[in-house]
């Protein structure tokens, strides 16, 4: 038998394994069981309904959805009616329902949407969005579509699969347009690098959302290549309870779990010794640690605190990719633990020559280019740089991007003679790539360059700081001689507000002993008030943006009359475009 070359080809082939496919848990950590011949057979009839609404092939349908049933049924249902999925993050954080109305909208108009699917409940809070970017078709769930018979498109490899926006941390979000060909070279490449267990254990355990490239990509796509067996757990309830994430790894003897830098370090503050009874993390051999800067405190701090539960600091796993590559671009050696060297400050300020020093910075690497993949440094004139010599990270591969949808220009920046340019910097060391920052975050201090993870990594430390909420960014006020040096960051909900100068005096002393820098404004901020990605990372331009123009204020709390008035005006909103689309 030929190897599947599409998504849909990859499902129905899928459907010959039935002892595997997703296992689910709901907030009690119930288990539900969806074996992929079942997907397969929801996805066929989710797709007949979905055809039934007059959705072309190649047209765009955006997801609204929790972790479910639901998602897997709108998505494979819009892959196999020849439409392309577009995933959007639901609305998690109703303090701020406004601004995600507007940011939805925006992203349903940049893909030029013709229907929306969406969860029953999530739909209640949707009509200000829908009745701004006024999708041809609206906003339906899928049970209040039509049935007809059963459906499977034929479709080429040179079709998009999905589209999936980039993070948005110093722009908005783009829409990036990956084909099956791309999307299926990564979900082939990530199951290379780790061989079946002979024993038929399931080795996966994820907790990250399905509308981000590392949740949907970098789990639930290489289990159907495979195909193999994946447990999901829902985003918000590892939020609200992290120790369900290693009960079920140690429960299921899982072997791979993928997690972001904060994940991580949420383990160490917030797991209790008690919810760890009878716990064994020996099994995990894979901790990779992705999405966003690695904090080798962290890591550190995290094998500390789990040793004793059977987590082997070896398992920890550094990785790096980004959303235009599909996702993953490199990894760290597997089994080898992380690495961390310490760089000479001044040359990696001033985008020279990196050199190893003691009590220098303390970078983690990243590791070496995937299978297939390339990667140079550049300067800012695009020629290829030494090893060791800080600059522009430019990746080549199998699993790149066909563009942003719908912006020529934006993707003739990115692309070019087949490298994509990915807007972080870094250096090779050894083979391998340290990363020093995002091009367009970095902190220009008197006429020096800085990243300003090492700023919030230092104020991290400090008690009474919510970790990984804080933020740096240089501003220039008018008339000033040069620029400043501004830190923004959250205090813990336990805090009075009263505390926040001694705090902000400790954060600031932190900052110099750390780094040498002196902060020439700190914020301290109630929790909740810096602005993020659909994904969780923190948005610095923004946060200044907001910062300098007073805005920079905590959700509003969500009490059930303010809950009900959402739901009132998104029902108003949803009703006018639905008379809108009568008209038309």
């Amino acid at each position: 038998m030929p190897e599947p070359r599409t998504l849909d080809a990859l499902l129905q082939r899928a459907a010959g394994f039935p002892d595997t496919g997703l296992r689910l848990l709901d907030r009690f950590e119930r288990e539900s069981w969806l074996p992929w011949p079942e997907i397969h057979d929801r996805a066929r009839a989710a797709a007949g309904r979905i055809r039934g609404t007059g959705v072309a092939p190649g047209e765009r349908v955006a997801l609204v959805y929790p972790t479910g049933v639901g998602f897997f049924d709108a998505f494979f249902g819009s892959l196999l009616a020849g439409a392309v999925p577009v995933p959007l993050y639901p609305p998690v954080r109703l303090g701020r329902l406004a601004e995600y109305s507007a940011r939805t909208a925006a992203m349903l108009e940049a893909v030029g949407a013709r229907l929306v699917l969406a969860d029953p409940g999530v739909r209640r809070l949707l009509g200000e969005a829908v009745e701004r970017a006024r999708p041809a078709l609206g906003c339906r769930s899928l049970d209040e579509l039509d049935a007809g018979p059963p459906f499977q498109a034929a479709v080429d490899e040179r079709a998009l699969a999905l589209i999936q926006f980039s993070s948005g941390t110093t722009v908005e979000p783009k829409p990036v347009a990956l084909s099956q060909r791309a999307v299926l070279a990564q979900a082939r490449i990530l199951n290379g690098l780790w061989p079946p267990r002979a024993d038929g254990v399931d080795s996966g355990v994820s907790w990250l959302p399905l509308y981000h490239d590392m949740g949907l990509i970098g789990c639930v796509l290489p289990a159907l290549e495979r195909p193999g067996t994946l447990t999901l757990i829902p985003p918000e309830l590892f939020v609200a309870r992290p120790a369900v994430w290693l009960r079920t790894i140690s429960r299921l003897r899982a072997t791979l779990s993928p997690a972001p830098n904060f994940a991580y370090s949420l383990c160490v503050a917030k797991v209790r010794d008690e919810e760890l009874a009878g716990v064994d993390l020996s099994c995990w051999r894979v901790a990779l640690n992705g999405a966003e800067p690695v904090a080798p405190r962290v890591l550190r701090a995290f094998c500390e605190r789990f040793a004793r539960w059977g987590f082997r600091a070896e398992a920890l796993t550094p990785v790096y990719g980004l959303s235009e590559a599909t996702l993953a671009v490199t990894f760290s050696e597997l089994g080898r633990g992380f690495t961390s060297r310490r760089f000479d400050r001044e040359p990696l300020a001033a985008a020279a020559e990196a050199r190893e020093q003691p009590d220098g910075i303390e970078l983690v690497s990243v590791g070496r280019p995937l299978p297939g993949f390339s990667l140079e440094i550049r300067d800012p004139a695009g020629r290829a740089l030494a090893p060791g010599r800080v600059g522009r990270v430019l990746v080549r591969g199998p699993s790149l991007m066909d563009g942003y949808l719908g912006r020529p220009e934006a993707t003739a920046e990115a692309l070019r003679d087949g490298w994509l340019d990915t807007g972080d910097l870094g250096f090779l060391h050894g083979g391998e790539l340290f990363l020093t920052g995002r091009a367009k975050d970095v902190l220009i201090l008197r006429g020096r360059c800085h990243a300003p993870s090492e700023v919030e990594h230092a104020v991290d430390a400090v008690d009474g700081v919510r970790t990984g909420c804080a933020v740096a960014v240089s501003h220039l006020p008018e008339g000033a001689a040069g620029e400043e040096l501004v830190l923004l960051l959250e205090a813990r909900s336990e805090l009075p507000a009263a505390d926040y100068p001694a705090l902000g005096a400790a954060a600031s002393r932190a900052v110099r002993t750390a780094t040498g820098l002196a902060p020439d404004r700190v914020a301290v901020l109630a929790p909740g008030s810096l602005p993020r990605t659909s994904s969780g990372k923190l948005r610095r331009q923004e946060a200044l943006r907001r910062w300098l123009a007073d805005e920079l204020r905590p959700p509003a709390p969500v009490t059930p009359i303010r809950l009900a008035g959402a739901v009132v005006r998104s029902s108003l909103a949803m009703a006018r475009s639905r008379r809108a689309r009568g008209r038309g």
